[in-house]
């Protein structure tokens, strides 16, 4: 009986063991990978048999322009963030503050357009963008991208602001505010945990795409890091660089978990905001 209580005990530890472990594998090899030699880079073993950085010494060559993909990469997924917060914020309050008729169907538009797979758009997106000139810009891949982080955003402050109580905005009235002060100088400030949640899942959703990315640039210049990613070259033609690939997925990878890591309180804070009364 006291072995069978012990077993209950651990179990759950156990279980988020195996879970862990299963989610950091696939970059753990990766990372392994990254510091092998290329002629280690087939190996097997658990460990490099010998450091080396030569692949992410490959990823940042001037050959490869590899740092300008990542400039590329910041300023479409910070755009996108920025501006599917600012347009989310407003329509999560109006859906989750005011009576109007169809909203609960409205609500369920705004979520269903970004269930559509990306591939479905890209096409028309592609002919639109090529008659107006929008072709290896910034705004080709913002406005697509925006497409579906804008629905998650709405989604997400819409749960968040209805949690909220309608006294906060009613003793802000009282006290002399209007209804926008109310919600720039009150209902803002309160939600900042879930608007900075859905800011990190939207920046992480556009930091990571690729297809839109990959059709409406061809310019070298203007790939976002992922784009780049898929098309780095080995030594002969038909040579796949792996070893400078996982180096570069693990350069890429970096900022988005040191981000989350610095930043987990505020997340926790906002993931479970009012689960609790």
């Amino acid at each position: 009986m006291i072995l069978t209580a012990k077993w209950r005990q651990w179990l759950p530890h156990l279980g988020i063991a195996v879970v862990v472990a299963y989610c950091l594998a696939p970059f753990y090899w990766m990372l392994v990978s990254s510091l092998r030699s290329t002629g280690d880079i087939f190996s097997t073993s658990l460990f490099p048999s010998a450091v080396s950085f030569e692949n992410y010494r490959s990823v940042f060559s001037p050959g490869q322009g590899f740092t300008r993909a990542l400039l590329n990469s910041l300023i479409v997924a910070g755009i996108t963030t920025a501006m599917s917060l600012l347009l989310a914020t407003f329509t999560a309050y109006a859906m989750a503050r005011l009576e109007f008729r169809f909203k609960r169907l409205i609500l369920t538009l705004i979520i269903a357009t970004s269930m559509f797979p990306v591939v479905s758009i890209v096409v028309p997106l592609l002919k639109l963008f090529t008659d107006i000139g929008w072709i290896n810009t910034y705004q080709s891949m913002i406005v697509p991208s925006m497409s579906f982080t804008l629905p998650l955003a709405v989604w997400n402050l819409t749960t968040f602001f209805r949690q909220m109580p309608d006294e906060l905005e009613h003793a802000a009235m009282v006290d002399g505010c209007t209804r926008g002060q109310a919600f720039r100088k009150v209902i803002v400030p309160l939600a900042a945990p879930g608007i900075f949640t859905t800011a990190i899942i939207t920046f992480i959703a556009a930091w990571n795409e690729f297809l839109i990315a990959l059709s409406m640039t061809n310019k070298p210049g203007m790939q976002t890091a992922t784009v780049a990613i898929s098309k780095f070259s080995g030594a002969t033609t038909y040579q796949t660089p792996f070893g400078s690939q996982m180096a570069a997925g693990v350069v890429v990878t970096i900022p988005l978990v040191v981000m989350v890591l610095l930043f987990q309180r505020r997340i926790v804070a906002g993931l479970t905001a009012g689960a609790a009364k």
